[in-house]
């Protein structure tokens, strides 16, 4: 079955959630309000008006309330201003409390209904009483949402070891897995030191070029098997350069050479093929 829906996020970086637009003139770009699980929120359309299957429909499906007024820009823009003193105010109440969570961040649902407040930690945290303290101090519901360390790191942001902001806090919408196969497969040194990102896990950025690695790599023939040149000579090889899709071969008259993989073959197809002229096929 197919719906009509509208993608919608609600931070620079955040993931692109379906709301059903219903009869409303919205495009790319505009400013909406539309009511999720934690209350009414502020979002961004960020993919125009269109038709998906059920099975792209991850949640239940809920309408675009209305194209955000002016009145709503205002109070989000106020929700966001008062957040660097609330933060002040969260972290001192954590410090009275003597809890082990290291405080990310905090938002408001754009009625001021509810503060959310996001934090890290090892473990499980028994926050009680810390909610008792902040409802006290701001008179409203107080939700705490603990996250992983990649979550932590797109929070905080920072810059990576590229020199570049933080993918995910600057255009990653989503989490890709990201596995030890990957770097092995871009043939990157598995210090983790050397592959891994602010937030401790294995570099996001290890994943974009993965496919392509993957792809040259079926092209190329493995360290150690043996290759003809287009001239018929038969060498070994001890290097490849998968990006640039080249061996490095070493051959009985000239020794080291560097050859495009187009200019090669593997000896695998020679062998059969002188197999069968000895057999008298």
């Amino acid at each position: 079955m197919a719906n009509t829906v509208v993608g919608i996020r609600f931070k620079t970086a955040g993931k692109k959630y379906y709301f059903d637009p219903k009869d409303l003139d919205i495009h790319f770009g505009d400013k909406v309000v539309v009511e999720t699980i934690r209350g009414y929120e502020l979002g961004e359309v960020i993919e125009d008006i269109k038709t998906v299957e059920d099975k792209e429909i991850i949640s239940a499906l809920k309408p675009v309330l209305r194209k955000a007024t002016d009145e709503d820009l205002k109070n989000h823009e106020k929700n966001l201003e008062t957040i660097p003193e609330d933060l002040k105010i969260i972290a001192e109440a954590i410090k009275k409390n003597e809890l082990d969570m290291k405080l990310l961040g905090a938002e408001y649902t754009l009625d001021r209904s509810k503060l959310i407040i996001y934090f890290n930690a090892d473990g499980r945290v028994d926050f009680r009483e810390l909610v008792k303290d902040l409802a006290n101090a701001f008179r409203l519901r107080i939700e705490l949402r603990q996250v992983g360390t990649r979550d932590g790191a797109k929070f905080l942001g920072g810059i990576g070891p590229c020199g570049y902001l933080l993918c995910c806090n600057t255009f990653l919408g989503d989490f890709e897995t990201v596995s030890i196969r990957m770097a092995k497969n871009q043939n990157l040194s598995l210090n983790p030191a050397n592959i891994s990102g602010l937030c401790g896990k294995l570099l996001c950025c290890i994943k974009y070029e993965n496919d392509t690695y993957t792809e040259h790599r079926q092209e190329l023939p493995k360290v150690g098997s043996h290759v003809k040149t287009k001239d018929n000579e038969r060498c070994k090889v001890i290097g490849v350069n998968i990006i640039e899709k080249t061996v490095r071969v070493v051959t009985e008259e000239d020794g080291v050479k560097t050859f495009k993989v187009e200019d090669l073959k593997h000896i695998e197809q020679y062998d059969k093929q002188k197999k069968k002229d000895n057999s008298g096929e």
